[in-house]
């Protein structure tokens, strides 16, 4: 099993990315690589709370691991130590069995100068489950986060 770790700097405070991290509607809008969309049908942001997502590609030639065109996935929140961590446990709901199993995903929130670094961990990748695509998912996706959290600081 293999595993992806990414850095990304946020321009705002950790409070500000820690709420992102937690908040359904701002995960629906950052937690989605380009070409995907995302439905949120469960999310419990407590320790043991349940979640349960899936991003559907744009494009009818793309596969999904769930059905012809969706990854869906679900997991629980096993750590939350507020404006500093965010640990969960995500599985994929698929047959197939290169991309089945356990994978763990934390969140970790640092003090930089003028905001935030966050460092992002997926480890346990399935077999079937490219590094390279998955670093690339993440990265897309901190993308979006830093500029959510950047915008709602304002709010």
């Amino acid at each position: 099993m293999t595993s992806t770790h990414v850095e990304w700097f946020v321009s705002t405070s950790r409070p500000n990315v820690f709420r992102a991290l937690l908040d359904a509607r701002s995960v629906r809008t950052w937690m989605v690589p380009d070409g995907m969309t995302s439905r949120i049908h469960e999310f419990d942001p407590r320790v043991g709370g349940r979640f349960r997502i899936s991003l559907t590609y744009d494009l009818p030639t793309q596969t999904g691991k769930t059905t012809a065109r969706t990854d869906t996935f679900h997991g629980r929140f096993v750590r939350l130590v507020p404006d500093t961590e965010v640990a969960q446990v995500v599985e994929f709901e698929t047959e197939d069995p290169n991309l089945q199993g356990e994978m763990a995903i934390t969140y970790t929130l640092a003090d930089a100068p003028g905001g935030c670094k966050v460092v992002a961990t997926h480890d346990n990748l399935p077999p079937g489950l490219s590094a390279a695509d998955n670093e690339l998912g993440f990265r897309m996706s901190l993308g979006k986060l830093a500029e959510l959290a950047v915008r709602h600081s304002d709010d």
